[in-house]
């Protein structure tokens, strides 16, 4: 049995252009305690390549996090293979919001040492004591409350394209920046109601047992995370506190939330929030940039990548690790056209 896909990328994307039916996109993760992850790794890498799932999973000793698009017509079928896991019956999927099936183009399963990277040392304190889970009802009536203060615990190109109303959005690359900065961030709010939300819920997860250990005593994490609250905040026609994007780690780079478009360009400043990666594949940043400056840069996040990717093949194989462009100099999402002004002729 192949437990890996090595075909070329190129050729699965033609595949799945060529399928002829539609895929559902979701998302989903769980904490729990697996004595051998290695085995479970390739016992469900089996179970979901027979329903032809393709994603993006992550497995460790903690427990399980993946996103993934399986073929509609077997829904069903994915169900039932995924309630043969007993710690997964029950288990929430979040349904994506904007979907064209086209968000993965195999399925990947591989080992971490976390099934998100936090930098905690979780023998410290009770990873089981989170915080109270509150639905989008209740989420829009706690945030009515003046005192309570409300976290995103995203990264900053996260934020950047969408975020709720009145939230304080730390300007880290990381999760695992974003923990203790937010906590010295709040130092004195320890008494006040802290009310955090990510995209699906599985940061807030770990971070809402983290700062009720340091002290905070009103803790509460949006359940299901922001793609559960467009889901609820549709279906019950509730006042939708979520502006923008959310943006989502596939294909798609984002789901539309509302129609306010709150971020720039990265090169020239019009509204956009479209993210994209540079298509210098020795760049790939992942940047804003608008349908005129990807017209003019040839999708590339500066002139420089744009005259590279002209260049023969054999001269870029030579270049290759020894050109620096954005994408080794900056982390996600931190490049600005500014930065480079004399080479972009940005007035």
């Amino acid at each position: 049995m192949k437990l890996y896909n090595k075909t070329d990328k190129r050729v699965l994307k033609e595949a799945l252009m060529n399928e002829g039916f539609e895929r559902t996109t979701l998302s989903f993760y769980k904490y729990y305690n697996l004595p051998n992850p290695q085995f479970f790794r390739d016992h469900l890498y089996i179970l979901l390549n027979s329903v032809d799932v393709f994603g993006r999973i992550y497995i460790a000793s903690e427990g399980v996090n993946g996103q993934i698009s399986v073929p509609t017509h077997k829904m069903d079928e994915f169900q039932q293979r995924m309630d043969e896991i007993i710690f997964f019956q029950g288990m929430r999927l979040n349904i994506a919001i904007e979907d064209d099936g086209k968000s993965f183009v195999k399925l990947i399963i591989k080992l971490r040492n976390k099934i998100v990277a936090d930098g905690l040392n979780d023998e410290t304190f009770d990873v089981t004591k989170k915080g109270t889970h509150i639905n989008a009802r209740e989420f829009n009536e706690l945030t009515q409350n003046p005192k309570a203060v409300i976290v995103d615990m995203r990264n900053h190109y996260e934020s950047e394209v969408g975020h709720f109303e009145g939230a304080i959005t730390p300007d880290v690359a990381t999760f695992r920046d974003s923990l203790p900065i937010i906590e010295d961030m709040l130092e004195d709010k320890k008494d006040t109601p802290l009310i955090m939300y990510c995209t699906g819920g599985i940061r807030c997860e770990k971070a809402s047992a983290y700062y009720k250990h340091k002290g905070f005593k009103d803790v509460y994490q949006l359940d299901g995370g922001i793609i559960e609250y467009a889901r609820q905040v549709k279906e019950q026609g509730l006042e939708n506190k979520f502006i923008g994007k959310n943006f989502v780690f596939d294909d798609r780079l984002g789901e539309r939330i509302s129609n306010d478009i709150i971020a720039k360009c990265h090169q020239c400043g019009a509204p956009c929030d479209e993210h994209t990666n540079c298509n210098n594949s020795a760049c790939h940043i992942l940047f804003i940039q608008c349908p005129e400056c990807a017209k003019k840069y040839d999708q590339c996040c500066s002139q420089k990548c744009c005259d590279f990717i002209k260049l023969p093949e054999e001269e870029r194989a030579m270049k290759r690790g020894i050109e620096e462009f954005n994408g080794s100099k900056f982390s996600k999402g931190r490049y600005k056209a500014h930065h480079q002004e004399d080479e972009l002729d940005v007035q």
